[in-house]
């Protein structure tokens, strides 16, 4: 009898996304003031954001109240999309052909608006994909939508539940340790995706290795 496929769960910023956070850091310096955001750690403002409690609006006034920052909109949102940066081809090559061997995968990211909608510009000016990211997986769950974010629990236990999913036959791809840790005590397995590792180097052989495989 064949064995069942693993469920596959990605991460998109360092996973799909290729990003670099020190050039939104240095980018909110030349405004004028240096924000408290950083891969391990972030203010409430960014929580915030990240949780559908802000609008783009209102973000975008925090950024000025709380960190001094003088620019315009359009100043802080490249600002803010400083640290995005490319999705590389193979990438989304891997991703199409996972699920044509049946794979079912999912997005689990904590994003924002303004994020959401530059990245999925992109996708469709550089690769055609209408809806952005959504188009290459079965399921997207942002934080902005969802209403909860990494490295708390009960999104990982949302995503599992509206994928019909169990922690056990399911493989999380991430490059924040904080959100692996969480994953591993749900039960999940993990692929902890760390400098220079890339998701087309590593996740093949965790596959192979997945158990029951």
């Amino acid at each position: 009898m064949p064995q069942k496929l693993p469920n596959l769960l990605f991460d998109f910023g360092g996973v799909i996304i290729n990003i670099d956070y020190s050039l939104t850091l240095a980018a909110m310096r030349r405004h004028g003031g240096t924000i408290e955001f950083t891969q391990a750690a972030q203010a409430e403002l960014f929580d915030q954001m990240e949780t559908g409690r802000l609008s783009a609006e209102a973000f975008r006034a925090g950024l000025r109240q709380h960190y001094q920052l003088m620019a315009t909109d359009e100043e802080l949102d490249a600002a803010w999309n400083a640290m995005l940066l490319d999705v590389p081809a193979e990438r989304l090559a891997l991703l199409a052909d996972l699920r044509a061997q049946g794979y079912q995968t999912a997005l689990l990211s904590n994003t924002n608006q303004i994020h959401i909608e530059e990245i999925n510009r992109r996708l469709q000016v550089q690769y055609g994909l209408e809806h952005g990211i959504a188009d290459c997986l079965d399921r997207v769950f942002y934080s902005q939508q969802v209403g909860l974010r990494k490295p708390g629990e009960e999104i990982f236990r949302h995503a599992l539940r509206e994928m019909n999913w169990k922690a056990e036959e399911t493989l999380f791809i991430e490059d924040s340790p904080q959100h692996i840790e969480t994953a591993r005590r749900l039960g999940l397995h993990t692929l902890f995706l760390t400098p220079p590792l890339t998701l087309q180097d590593a996740l093949p052989a965790a596959l192979r290795a997945f158990p029951n495989r």
